[in-house]
């Protein structure tokens, strides 16, 4: 902390320092959080995950439970993920098979845990910007968390290196991670 950043918590008990090493996902204006608290307990009727002790996870339904869509489930019928995987790379297409079972493997791992965290969708990238032809470019991987798509590059680059970017986009609660090897 510098000395005028410490005048400053002395003088504004409600002053913090912030750090710029990285952005600042909890300020950001995410439209699919939810705004106050939901009655306990309510369950989504799309994928049967339970609000309890001020979270969403998996457990039993009651059967006086609310009903509200979760979070997850309105990205995916909004069809507007927080998260974007880029795959490309000569790598990318020998070894599909081995990085989509790492993919659904990390998924299935943080999703038993975290039910908001989801892969949305896993398409053909055709036309990407490093590709050298149009067909065939890659693999675009959706989620509906960032931190559940940068947790995927993450395990993908930590298992077969090649080159990982990470772009935020904290004004619409965005990631989006390229890798390519």
């Amino acid at each position: 902390m510098t000395i005028h950043q410490d005048k400053l918590s002395q003088q504004h008990p409600g002053f913090h320092s912030v750090s710029h090493d990285r952005p600042l996902l909890e300020q950001s204006n995410d439209a699919y959080r939810m705004v106050g608290k939901l009655a306990e307990p309510t369950v989504c009727p799309k994928c049967n995950a339970v609000f309890h002790d001020g979270r969403w996870q998996w457990g039993a339904i009651s059967s006086e439970a609310h009903q509200v869509i979760c979070p997850a489930c309105h990205r995916q019928d909004d069809h507007y993920p927080a998260g974007y995987l880029f795959l490309t790379g000569d790598f990318l297409k020998a070894h599909s098979a081995d990085i989509l079972r790492l993919i659904y493997n990390k998924e299935q791992h943080e999703r038993a845990e975290h039910p908001l965290k989801r892969i949305m969708t896993i398409e053909p990238l055709r036309g990407a910007p490093l590709a050298s032809s149009q067909q065939d470019a890659g693999l675009l991987v959706t989620t509906t968390d960032i931190h559940l798509a940068r947790g995927l590059a993450e395990a993908v680059h930590h298992a077969y290196k090649g080159q990982l970017e990470l772009q935020y986009n904290a004004g619409e609660n965005q990631l989006r991670a390229y890798w390519t090897r």
